[in-house]
Protein backbone atom coordinates (compact mmCIF):
# COMPACT_ATOMS: atom_id res chain seq x y z
CA UNK A 1 0.00 0.00 0.00
CA UNK A 2 1.27 3.48 -1.06
CA UNK A 3 0.13 6.26 1.46
CA UNK A 4 -0.05 9.63 -0.03
CA UNK A 5 -1.49 12.86 1.06
CA UNK A 6 -2.79 16.38 -1.16
CA UNK A 7 -4.51 19.69 -0.38
CA UNK A 8 -6.69 18.54 -3.52
CA UNK A 9 -8.08 15.42 -4.62
CA UNK A 10 -9.98 15.16 -7.87
CA UNK A 11 -11.82 11.82 -8.65
CA UNK A 12 -12.37 11.41 -12.59
CA UNK A 13 -10.40 12.72 -15.35
CA UNK A 14 -13.09 14.11 -17.53
CA UNK A 15 -13.74 17.25 -18.67
CA UNK A 16 -14.62 18.53 -15.17
CA UNK A 17 -12.55 16.85 -13.33
CA UNK A 18 -8.79 18.19 -15.63
CA UNK A 19 -10.10 21.07 -15.29
CA UNK A 20 -10.70 21.25 -11.66
CA UNK A 21 -7.23 19.75 -11.44
CA UNK A 22 -5.49 21.71 -13.79
CA UNK A 23 -6.51 25.11 -12.38
CA UNK A 24 -5.83 24.15 -8.93
CA UNK A 25 -2.61 22.89 -9.74
CA UNK A 26 -2.32 26.35 -11.45
CA UNK A 27 -3.20 28.24 -8.00
CA UNK A 28 -0.99 26.47 -6.17
CA UNK A 29 -2.27 23.33 -4.70
CA UNK A 30 -1.15 20.15 -4.08
CA UNK A 31 -3.17 17.98 -6.30
CA UNK A 32 -4.23 14.27 -6.92
CA UNK A 33 -6.79 13.50 -10.37
CA UNK A 34 -7.36 9.74 -10.23
CA UNK A 35 -9.03 8.38 -13.30
CA UNK A 36 -9.33 5.02 -14.35
CA UNK A 37 -9.26 5.17 -17.76
CA UNK A 38 -7.58 7.73 -19.93
CA UNK A 39 -8.09 11.43 -19.16
CA UNK A 40 -10.79 13.13 -20.98
CA UNK A 41 -13.78 11.47 -20.44
CA UNK A 42 -16.38 10.27 -21.94
CA UNK A 43 -16.15 14.01 -24.36
CA UNK A 44 -13.08 13.48 -25.41
CA UNK A 45 -12.66 9.48 -25.58
CA UNK A 46 -16.26 8.04 -26.62
CA UNK A 47 -18.40 11.33 -27.25
CA UNK A 48 -17.99 14.95 -28.07
CA UNK A 49 -14.55 14.65 -29.75
CA UNK A 50 -15.25 10.86 -31.71
CA UNK A 51 -18.21 12.00 -32.90
CA UNK A 52 -17.51 14.97 -34.48
CA UNK A 53 -14.44 13.58 -36.53
CA UNK A 54 -16.66 10.96 -37.57
CA UNK A 55 -19.74 13.60 -38.01
CA UNK A 56 -17.16 15.69 -40.60
CA UNK A 57 -16.13 12.08 -42.32
CA UNK A 58 -19.89 11.12 -43.77
CA UNK A 59 -20.13 15.24 -44.48
CA UNK A 60 -17.40 14.73 -46.90
CA UNK A 61 -18.65 11.59 -48.40
CA UNK A 62 -22.47 12.97 -48.81
CA UNK A 63 -20.58 15.71 -50.65
CA UNK A 64 -18.35 13.30 -52.77
CA UNK A 65 -21.36 11.33 -53.32
CA UNK A 66 -23.48 14.00 -54.88
CA UNK A 67 -20.24 15.26 -56.68
CA UNK A 68 -20.36 12.20 -58.31
CA UNK A 69 -24.26 12.37 -58.98
CA UNK A 70 -23.45 15.53 -60.88
CA UNK A 71 -25.48 17.44 -57.78
CA UNK A 72 -22.04 19.33 -56.56
CA UNK A 73 -21.21 22.82 -57.30
CA UNK A 74 -18.61 23.19 -59.99
CA UNK A 75 -16.39 19.62 -59.34
CA UNK A 76 -17.29 15.88 -59.87
CA UNK A 77 -16.23 12.71 -59.03
CA UNK A 78 -16.46 9.01 -59.60
CA UNK A 79 -17.52 6.31 -57.87
CA UNK A 80 -16.83 7.72 -54.04
CA UNK A 81 -15.57 4.61 -51.09
CA UNK A 82 -16.08 5.12 -47.66
CA UNK A 83 -12.89 3.31 -45.59
CA UNK A 84 -14.70 3.36 -42.16
CA UNK A 85 -11.27 1.51 -40.75
CA UNK A 86 -9.42 4.42 -42.36
CA UNK A 87 -11.90 7.01 -40.68
CA UNK A 88 -11.87 5.47 -37.29
CA UNK A 89 -8.25 5.19 -37.11
CA UNK A 90 -8.28 8.77 -38.36
CA UNK A 91 -10.63 9.63 -35.40
CA UNK A 92 -8.76 7.58 -32.59
CA UNK A 93 -5.27 9.61 -34.15
CA UNK A 94 -7.06 13.16 -33.10
CA UNK A 95 -8.54 11.41 -29.29
CA UNK A 96 -4.72 10.63 -28.93
CA UNK A 97 -3.05 13.65 -29.61
CA UNK A 98 -5.78 15.81 -27.22
CA UNK A 99 -5.36 13.05 -24.75
CA UNK A 100 -1.73 13.55 -24.63
CA UNK A 101 -2.30 17.70 -24.82
CA UNK A 102 -4.61 16.71 -21.27
CA UNK A 103 -1.79 15.11 -20.19
CA UNK A 104 0.89 17.22 -20.79
CA UNK A 105 -1.41 20.35 -19.43
CA UNK A 106 -1.77 18.49 -16.09
CA UNK A 107 1.57 17.71 -15.93
CA UNK A 108 2.93 21.34 -16.60
CA UNK A 109 0.00 22.29 -13.61
CA UNK A 110 2.43 19.85 -11.02
CA UNK A 111 -0.93 17.80 -10.88
CA UNK A 112 -0.22 13.91 -9.85
CA UNK A 113 -2.41 11.33 -11.97
CA UNK A 114 -2.56 8.34 -10.75
CA UNK A 115 -4.57 5.72 -13.01
CA UNK A 116 -6.79 2.90 -10.66
CA UNK A 117 -10.11 2.96 -9.47
CA UNK A 118 -10.86 5.18 -6.66
CA UNK A 119 -12.96 4.73 -4.02
CA UNK A 120 -13.87 7.38 -0.97
CA UNK A 121 -13.75 5.66 2.66
CA UNK A 122 -14.53 8.86 4.35
CA UNK A 123 -14.80 12.51 3.07
CA UNK A 124 -10.79 13.04 3.38
CA UNK A 125 -9.70 9.32 2.69
CA UNK A 126 -9.75 7.36 -0.31
CA UNK A 127 -8.53 4.11 -1.48
CA UNK A 128 -7.52 3.55 -5.31
CA UNK A 129 -6.86 0.05 -7.07
CA UNK A 130 -4.34 0.38 -9.18
CA UNK A 131 -3.01 -2.00 -11.80
CA UNK A 132 0.28 -2.61 -10.16
CA UNK A 133 -0.38 -1.70 -6.97
CA UNK A 134 -2.85 0.17 -4.16
CA UNK A 135 -2.51 3.51 -3.20
CA UNK A 136 -4.69 5.33 -0.37
CA UNK A 137 -4.80 9.04 -0.08
CA UNK A 138 -5.66 11.67 2.58
CA UNK A 139 -7.17 14.85 1.13
CA UNK A 140 -8.13 18.18 2.74
CA UNK A 141 -10.84 19.03 -0.41
CA UNK A 142 -12.08 16.25 -2.68
CA UNK A 143 -13.95 17.18 -5.67
CA UNK A 144 -16.41 14.20 -6.90
CA UNK A 145 -16.37 14.31 -10.97
CA UNK A 146 -17.16 10.74 -11.80
CA UNK A 147 -19.20 11.49 -15.05
CA UNK A 148 -22.69 9.64 -16.36
CA UNK A 149 -22.91 6.85 -18.93
CA UNK A 150 -25.63 5.36 -20.69
CA UNK A 151 -29.20 4.45 -19.91
CA UNK A 152 -29.62 0.56 -21.05
CA UNK A 153 -33.27 -0.66 -22.01
CA UNK A 154 -34.34 -3.56 -19.92
CA UNK A 155 -35.54 -4.96 -23.03
CA UNK A 156 -32.58 -3.89 -25.36
CA UNK A 157 -29.62 -4.55 -23.10
CA UNK A 158 -26.24 -3.60 -24.53
CA UNK A 159 -24.55 -6.30 -25.92
CA UNK A 160 -24.58 -8.01 -29.76
CA UNK A 161 -26.07 -6.28 -32.29
CA UNK A 162 -27.67 -3.57 -29.26
CA UNK A 163 -24.97 -1.16 -28.80
CA UNK A 164 -24.65 2.15 -26.94
CA UNK A 165 -23.20 5.68 -28.82
CA UNK A 166 -19.55 4.38 -27.46
CA UNK A 167 -19.98 0.87 -29.75
CA UNK A 168 -21.05 3.24 -32.58
CA UNK A 169 -17.95 5.12 -33.11
CA UNK A 170 -15.98 1.98 -33.03
CA UNK A 171 -17.29 0.13 -35.85
CA UNK A 172 -15.50 -0.99 -38.38
CA UNK A 173 -18.41 -2.03 -40.73
CA UNK A 174 -20.81 0.37 -42.08
CA UNK A 175 -24.51 -1.35 -40.94
CA UNK A 176 -26.56 -1.51 -43.91
CA UNK A 177 -29.87 -0.97 -41.78
CA UNK A 178 -29.28 1.10 -38.51
CA UNK A 179 -32.33 1.47 -35.60
CA UNK A 180 -31.57 4.61 -33.79
CA UNK A 181 -33.99 4.39 -30.55
CA UNK A 182 -34.07 7.63 -29.22
CA UNK A 183 -34.71 11.04 -31.02
CA UNK A 184 -32.35 12.96 -29.02
CA UNK A 185 -29.03 15.36 -30.07
CA UNK A 186 -27.01 12.18 -29.37
CA UNK A 187 -29.12 9.59 -31.60
CA UNK A 188 -29.74 11.85 -34.34
CA UNK A 189 -26.39 13.07 -34.83
CA UNK A 190 -24.63 9.54 -35.09
CA UNK A 191 -28.54 8.95 -37.18
CA UNK A 192 -27.22 11.42 -39.44
CA UNK A 193 -23.96 10.62 -39.85
CA UNK A 194 -24.66 6.67 -41.16
CA UNK A 195 -27.02 7.72 -43.04
CA UNK A 196 -25.08 10.46 -44.77
CA UNK A 197 -22.68 7.21 -45.16
CA UNK A 198 -24.63 4.88 -46.32
CA UNK A 199 -26.67 2.98 -43.81
CA UNK A 200 -30.52 2.93 -43.80
CA UNK A 201 -31.33 4.60 -40.69
CA UNK A 202 -34.68 4.42 -38.89
CA UNK A 203 -34.74 6.89 -36.05
CA UNK A 204 -37.64 5.40 -32.97
CA UNK A 205 -38.94 8.39 -31.21
CA UNK A 206 -41.17 7.66 -27.96
CA UNK A 207 -42.25 11.41 -27.48
CA UNK A 208 -44.34 13.32 -30.01
CA UNK A 209 -41.49 15.07 -31.92
CA UNK A 210 -37.66 15.05 -32.24
CA UNK A 211 -35.13 17.10 -30.03
CA UNK A 212 -37.59 17.47 -27.51
CA UNK A 213 -35.38 18.62 -25.45
CA UNK A 214 -35.49 22.03 -27.76
CA UNK A 215 -38.64 23.97 -29.10
CA UNK A 216 -40.53 22.55 -31.36
CA UNK A 217 -39.75 24.84 -34.57
CA UNK A 218 -36.09 23.71 -34.14
CA UNK A 219 -37.60 20.01 -33.80
CA UNK A 220 -39.29 20.14 -37.19
CA UNK A 221 -36.32 21.90 -38.99
CA UNK A 222 -34.19 19.17 -38.28
CA UNK A 223 -37.03 16.63 -38.73
CA UNK A 224 -37.67 17.78 -42.35
CA UNK A 225 -33.97 17.22 -43.32
CA UNK A 226 -33.85 13.67 -41.84
CA UNK A 227 -36.41 12.82 -44.20
CA UNK A 228 -34.59 14.45 -47.22
CA UNK A 229 -31.78 11.53 -46.07
CA UNK A 230 -34.23 9.19 -46.45
CA UNK A 231 -34.44 8.42 -42.39
CA UNK A 232 -37.89 7.04 -41.39
CA UNK A 233 -39.09 8.77 -38.39
CA UNK A 234 -41.50 7.10 -36.36
CA UNK A 235 -42.93 9.50 -33.56
CA UNK A 236 -44.63 8.28 -30.39
CA UNK A 237 -43.31 4.79 -30.64
CA UNK A 238 -41.72 2.92 -28.04
CA UNK A 239 -38.75 0.06 -28.74
CA UNK A 240 -39.52 -3.53 -27.54
CA UNK A 241 -36.72 -6.55 -27.94
CA UNK A 242 -35.35 -7.62 -30.74
CA UNK A 243 -36.78 -10.56 -32.67
CA UNK A 244 -35.39 -14.85 -31.82
CA UNK A 245 -32.87 -13.74 -34.83
CA UNK A 246 -31.69 -11.03 -33.51
CA UNK A 247 -32.13 -9.30 -37.45
CA UNK A 248 -35.33 -6.84 -36.14
CA UNK A 249 -36.70 -5.01 -33.86
CA UNK A 250 -40.05 -5.22 -32.13
CA UNK A 251 -42.20 -1.94 -31.77
CA UNK A 252 -45.17 -0.10 -30.87
CA UNK A 253 -46.27 3.17 -32.51
CA UNK A 254 -49.38 5.28 -31.96
CA UNK A 255 -52.56 3.42 -31.18
CA UNK A 256 -50.70 0.62 -30.17
CA UNK A 257 -49.86 -0.89 -33.39
CA UNK A 258 -46.99 -3.49 -33.62
CA UNK A 259 -44.19 -3.62 -36.08
CA UNK A 260 -40.71 -4.36 -36.63
CA UNK A 261 -37.96 -2.77 -38.07
CA UNK A 262 -34.98 -5.08 -40.07
CA UNK A 263 -31.69 -4.27 -38.43
CA UNK A 264 -28.26 -5.26 -38.12
CA UNK A 265 -27.29 -2.57 -35.48
CA UNK A 266 -29.68 -1.06 -32.76
CA UNK A 267 -28.14 1.99 -31.39
CA UNK A 268 -29.85 3.15 -28.00
CA UNK A 269 -29.50 6.62 -27.26
CA UNK A 270 -32.42 7.58 -24.67
CA UNK A 271 -29.86 9.14 -22.64
CA UNK A 272 -27.53 9.04 -19.59
CA UNK A 273 -27.59 8.61 -16.15
CA UNK A 274 -25.02 10.04 -13.58
CA UNK A 275 -22.31 7.50 -12.36
CA UNK A 276 -23.18 7.01 -8.93
CA UNK A 277 -21.69 3.18 -7.86
CA UNK A 278 -17.82 2.45 -7.85
CA UNK A 279 -16.77 5.32 -6.25
CA UNK A 280 -18.14 5.32 -2.40
CA UNK A 281 -20.73 6.95 -2.56
CA UNK A 282 -22.59 4.73 0.19
CA UNK A 283 -19.77 5.92 2.18
CA UNK A 284 -20.03 9.40 1.96
CA UNK A 285 -23.92 9.29 2.21
CA UNK A 286 -24.41 12.21 0.36
CA UNK A 287 -27.38 14.48 0.15
CA UNK A 288 -29.12 13.49 -3.49
CA UNK A 289 -31.36 15.56 -5.57
CA UNK A 290 -33.79 13.05 -8.30
CA UNK A 291 -31.01 11.24 -8.07
CA UNK A 292 -28.30 13.22 -8.68
CA UNK A 293 -25.61 14.53 -5.79
CA UNK A 294 -27.41 17.33 -4.43
CA UNK A 295 -25.03 20.94 -4.51
CA UNK A 296 -25.28 24.66 -3.98
CA UNK A 297 -24.45 27.60 -5.78
CA UNK A 298 -20.26 26.28 -4.98
CA UNK A 299 -20.99 23.13 -6.32
CA UNK A 300 -20.53 21.92 -2.43
CA UNK A 301 -22.74 18.58 -1.43
CA UNK A 302 -24.23 17.81 1.82
CA UNK A 303 -20.51 17.49 3.44
CA UNK A 304 -17.94 19.40 4.22
CA UNK A 305 -14.85 20.27 1.79
CA UNK A 306 -16.00 17.63 -0.55
CA UNK A 307 -17.42 19.39 -3.66
CA UNK A 308 -19.32 17.52 -7.36
CA UNK A 309 -19.06 18.98 -10.47
CA UNK A 310 -20.21 17.57 -13.97
CA UNK A 311 -22.95 14.91 -15.04
CA UNK A 312 -23.10 13.85 -11.52
CA UNK A 313 -24.55 17.06 -10.36
CA UNK A 314 -27.22 17.37 -12.53
CA UNK A 315 -28.79 19.05 -16.22
CA UNK A 316 -27.95 19.99 -18.50
CA UNK A 317 -25.19 16.89 -19.23
CA UNK A 318 -22.66 18.92 -20.93
CA UNK A 319 -18.75 18.99 -21.11
CA UNK A 320 -18.92 23.11 -20.80
CA UNK A 321 -21.00 22.84 -18.01
CA UNK A 322 -18.37 20.42 -16.34
CA UNK A 323 -15.49 22.62 -17.09
CA UNK A 324 -17.36 26.15 -15.51
CA UNK A 325 -17.77 24.34 -12.38
CA UNK A 326 -14.32 22.77 -12.35
CA UNK A 327 -13.06 25.98 -12.66
CA UNK A 328 -15.47 27.79 -9.94
CA UNK A 329 -14.48 24.77 -7.52
CA UNK A 330 -10.83 25.23 -7.78
CA UNK A 331 -10.86 28.75 -7.05
CA UNK A 332 -13.06 28.64 -4.34
CA UNK A 333 -10.66 26.42 -2.63
CA UNK A 334 -7.79 28.48 -3.37
CA UNK A 335 -9.55 30.96 -1.21
CA UNK A 336 -11.47 32.89 -4.08
CA UNK A 337 -15.13 34.24 -4.42
CA UNK A 338 -17.04 32.53 -7.11
CA UNK A 339 -20.10 31.19 -7.68
CA UNK A 340 -21.57 28.94 -9.96
CA UNK A 341 -24.54 31.08 -11.52
CA UNK A 342 -24.21 31.23 -15.26
CA UNK A 343 -27.09 33.52 -17.01
CA UNK A 344 -27.09 30.60 -19.55
CA UNK A 345 -25.41 27.56 -20.87
CA UNK A 346 -25.77 26.96 -24.56
CA UNK A 347 -26.88 23.95 -26.02
CA UNK A 348 -25.58 22.65 -29.38
CA UNK A 349 -26.32 19.67 -31.26
CA UNK A 350 -24.23 18.49 -34.48
CA UNK A 351 -26.97 17.33 -37.25
CA UNK A 352 -27.46 18.27 -40.23
CA UNK A 353 -28.60 21.19 -40.39
CA UNK A 354 -26.78 22.26 -36.88
CA UNK A 355 -28.87 23.49 -33.86
CA UNK A 356 -27.74 26.11 -31.19
CA UNK A 357 -29.51 27.11 -28.71
CA UNK A 358 -28.97 29.56 -25.58
CA UNK A 359 -31.55 30.65 -23.05
CA UNK A 360 -35.15 30.73 -23.33
CA UNK A 361 -37.14 30.21 -26.42
CA UNK A 362 -40.57 32.41 -27.52
CA UNK A 363 -42.67 29.75 -25.22
CA UNK A 364 -40.36 29.44 -22.92
CA UNK A 365 -40.19 33.08 -21.94
CA UNK A 366 -44.09 33.49 -22.03
CA UNK A 367 -44.23 30.36 -20.33
CA UNK A 368 -41.93 32.47 -17.44
CA UNK A 369 -44.84 35.49 -17.59
CA UNK A 370 -42.79 37.94 -20.30
CA UNK A 371 -44.80 39.70 -23.16
CA UNK A 372 -42.16 39.00 -26.08
CA UNK A 373 -40.39 40.45 -28.59
CA UNK A 374 -39.44 38.10 -31.48
CA UNK A 375 -37.36 38.59 -34.24
CA UNK A 376 -36.46 35.48 -36.85
CA UNK A 377 -34.24 35.99 -39.59
CA UNK A 378 -33.87 33.34 -42.39
CA UNK A 379 -30.69 32.19 -42.70
CA UNK A 380 -30.97 31.10 -47.11
CA UNK A 381 -31.50 34.21 -48.07
CA UNK A 382 -28.29 35.67 -46.17
CA UNK A 383 -25.15 35.67 -48.51
CA UNK A 384 -22.38 33.86 -46.86
CA UNK A 385 -25.30 30.57 -46.47
CA UNK A 386 -25.94 31.14 -49.78
CA UNK A 387 -22.51 30.14 -50.22
CA UNK A 388 -21.91 27.59 -48.34
CA UNK A 389 -25.12 25.77 -49.86
CA UNK A 390 -27.57 26.32 -46.93
CA UNK A 391 -31.04 25.44 -47.64
CA UNK A 392 -32.71 25.92 -44.49
CA UNK A 393 -32.29 27.50 -41.01
CA UNK A 394 -32.71 30.65 -39.23
CA UNK A 395 -31.39 33.11 -36.31
CA UNK A 396 -33.93 33.73 -33.82
CA UNK A 397 -33.94 36.09 -30.96
CA UNK A 398 -36.19 36.23 -28.07
CA UNK A 399 -36.33 39.40 -25.89
CA UNK A 400 -38.68 41.16 -23.22
CA UNK A 401 -41.15 43.51 -24.74
CA UNK A 402 -40.74 46.17 -22.15
CA UNK A 403 -37.15 46.57 -21.59
CA UNK A 404 -35.74 44.55 -24.85
CA UNK A 405 -33.52 42.56 -22.80
CA UNK A 406 -32.56 39.49 -24.54
CA UNK A 407 -33.76 36.43 -22.74
CA UNK A 408 -32.85 33.66 -25.19
CA UNK A 409 -30.85 33.36 -28.91
CA UNK A 410 -31.55 29.79 -31.06
CA UNK A 411 -30.29 29.15 -34.70
CA UNK A 412 -30.80 26.51 -37.05
CA UNK A 413 -28.42 26.12 -40.34
CA UNK A 414 -25.10 25.06 -41.66
CA UNK A 415 -22.12 25.24 -39.27
CA UNK A 416 -24.59 27.92 -36.80
CA UNK A 417 -22.52 25.70 -34.06
CA UNK A 418 -19.92 28.34 -34.47
CA UNK A 419 -22.33 31.18 -33.06
CA UNK A 420 -22.71 29.20 -29.65
CA UNK A 421 -20.00 31.59 -28.06
CA UNK A 422 -21.81 34.93 -29.11
CA UNK A 423 -25.24 34.16 -27.83
CA UNK A 424 -23.89 32.89 -24.72
CA UNK A 425 -21.74 36.01 -24.02
CA UNK A 426 -24.63 38.45 -25.19
CA UNK A 427 -27.13 36.52 -22.50
CA UNK A 428 -24.10 36.99 -19.75
CA UNK A 429 -23.52 40.24 -20.59
CA UNK A 430 -27.30 41.22 -20.31
CA UNK A 431 -27.12 42.51 -23.46
CA UNK A 432 -30.53 44.01 -25.65
CA UNK A 433 -31.71 44.11 -28.60
CA UNK A 434 -30.80 47.54 -29.43
CA UNK A 435 -26.76 46.30 -28.26
CA UNK A 436 -27.05 43.56 -31.06
CA UNK A 437 -28.61 45.33 -33.38
CA UNK A 438 -25.93 48.53 -33.41
CA UNK A 439 -22.92 46.51 -33.33
CA UNK A 440 -20.99 46.26 -36.43
CA UNK A 441 -21.53 42.59 -38.03
CA UNK A 442 -18.57 41.36 -40.55
CA UNK A 443 -20.00 41.30 -44.44
CA UNK A 444 -20.31 38.61 -45.59
CA UNK A 445 -20.78 36.63 -42.37
CA UNK A 446 -23.83 34.01 -41.19
CA UNK A 447 -23.48 36.23 -38.19
CA UNK A 448 -25.03 39.15 -39.84
CA UNK A 449 -28.18 36.93 -39.04
CA UNK A 450 -28.33 37.60 -35.61
CA UNK A 451 -27.75 41.06 -36.40
CA UNK A 452 -31.00 41.03 -38.47
CA UNK A 453 -33.09 39.09 -36.24
CA UNK A 454 -32.30 41.94 -33.65
CA UNK A 455 -33.39 44.16 -36.06
CA UNK A 456 -36.67 42.45 -36.69
CA UNK A 457 -37.40 41.93 -33.05
CA UNK A 458 -36.93 46.09 -33.29
CA UNK A 459 -39.79 46.25 -36.21
CA UNK A 460 -36.95 47.28 -38.86
CA UNK A 461 -35.15 44.60 -40.27
CA UNK A 462 -32.98 45.88 -43.60
CA UNK A 463 -32.66 42.68 -45.70
CA UNK A 464 -35.65 41.23 -45.44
Amino acid sequence: MNYLSCEVLVIGGGPGGYVAAIRAGQLGLDTILVEKKSVGGTCLNVGCIPSKAIIHVADEFEQAVKASKGEAHGYSVKDPVLDLVGAMEWKDGIVGQLNRGVEALLKKAGVTVINGQARMRDGKTCSIAGEKENTQIKAKFVVLAPGSEPIELEALPFGGNVISSTQALKLEELPKRLVVVGGGYIGLELGTAFAKMGSKVTVLEATDRLLPQYDKEIGTAVTRQLKKLGVDVHLNTYAGGMNKKGTALEATGPDSKSFTVDADKVLVTVGRKPRLDGWGLRELQLTMNNGFLAIDEECRTSMTDVFAIGDVTGEPMLAHRAMAQGEVVAELIAGKRRTFEPAAIPAVCFTDPEVVSVGLSPEEAREAGHEVAVGKFPLPVNGRAMTLGAESGFVRVVARKDNELVLGIQAVGKNVSEFASSFALALEMGACLEDIASTIHAHPTQGEGIQEAAMLALGHGLHI
